[in-house]
């Protein structure tokens, strides 16, 4: 394989096998996303986007330098602005979603634009998935074969993982985060747990996270760790009457303290509450409150530089 990449001031593109390129947006923190570009045999398509116009169109540019074309497909691995608001930048491309993903998108809408109004989002166009799938669905770009897998709850409820099984490459959107804290209010923190196990079975060697650098397996670890961990603080909470919000502020983060975005907390504790109460996994939580509530303990918004 002959490496290639092509850097911006806000991302890389970075060749992690042949023809698959992983599109890097550090920090990785709120809204700052990774996507993927896979070329084979003169064709191209896109795992995810970009949250603002402007990410959405450097993307764009950037799959053009290593692809002839325009992607003809777009994924989205589940419905969140960041990882699906640039949709409209490919006009060329079919969109394909979980079904679910699709249903969730609409009812979102741009909702997520009203959470951090001083970001530069530009002129969004929502575009929804115009095919979906339920379980799993095989996408054939040139002559290299793409499964598109859907598990969980997790993250969401639509969560879908890409995996290129010749090039050993699993694109994971926001089921694992590399270096920043898991992210499950959404979804579930079993479900969670039992994604992680699914995925690592796939035995992959390169893993390209929603968001942070590229890695290996090892990130299953520190995933399943950290959900087992929030699962052990529940259980404790519940026990002793306290609420998520003061389970929080009792809590020393230890080893996941140095995870980007670790307010996350609060949100993932009341999902990890509510399982622990019998709770269904990917039951709706009101998370416009659950939002207040990691802003009340953070101090502040997060930090959005989308």
């Amino acid at each position: 394989m002959i490496s290639r990449q092509w850097t911006s001031p806000a991302a890389r593109l970075e060749e992690v096998a042949d023809g698959v390129f992983a599109y890097l947006q550090p920090d990785g923190g709120w809204c700052l996303n990774n996507a993927g570009v896979i070329v084979a045999d003169g064709e191209s398509a896109l795992v995810d986007t970009a949250a603002t116009e402007a990410r959405a169109r450097q993307l764009r540019d950037a799959a053009l330098t290593v692809a002839p074309a325009a992607p003809r497909t777009v994924v989205n691995t589940h419905f969140h602005g960041d990882h699906a608001f640039g949709n409209f930048v490919f006009p060329e491309a079919v969109v394909i979603g979980h079904e679910r993903t699709r249903t969730e998108m609409a009812e979102a809408g741009l909702h997520l634009t009203g959470l951090w109004p001083e970001v530069h989002w530009g002129e969004l166009e929502l575009v929804l998935p115009t095919l979906t799938y339920q379980d799993r669905m095989t996408l054939h770009v040139g002559g290299l074969r793409a499964e598109l897998i859907h598990v969980g709850p997790a993250h969401t409820t639509n969560d879908t993982a890409v995996w290129l099984p010749e090039r050993g490459v699993l694109f994971l959107g926001d089921l694992v985060m590399s270096g920043v804290t898991p992210f499950c209010p959404m979804g579930s923190v079993s479900g969670s747990l039992q994604a992680v196990e699914r995925l690592r079975a796939l035995d992959a060697r390169t893993l390209v996270t929603g968001h942070g650098p590229v890695t290996g397996p090892e990130v299953f670890d520190v995933t399943e760790s950290y959900l087992r961990w929030l699962q052990g603080l529940a259980e404790e909470g519940v026990s002793a009457g306290l609420t998520p919000l003061e389970v929080a502020r009792e809590t020393d983060l230890g080893p996941y303290a140095e995870l980007l975005d670790s307010e996350r907390l609060v949100p993932n504790l009341h999902r990890a509450y509510a399982e622990e109460r019998g709770a269904a996994p990917g039951v709706p939580l009101d998370i416009g409150a659950l939002f207040g509530e990691m802003i009340q303990h953070h101090g502040r918004v997060p930090t959005c530089h989308a």
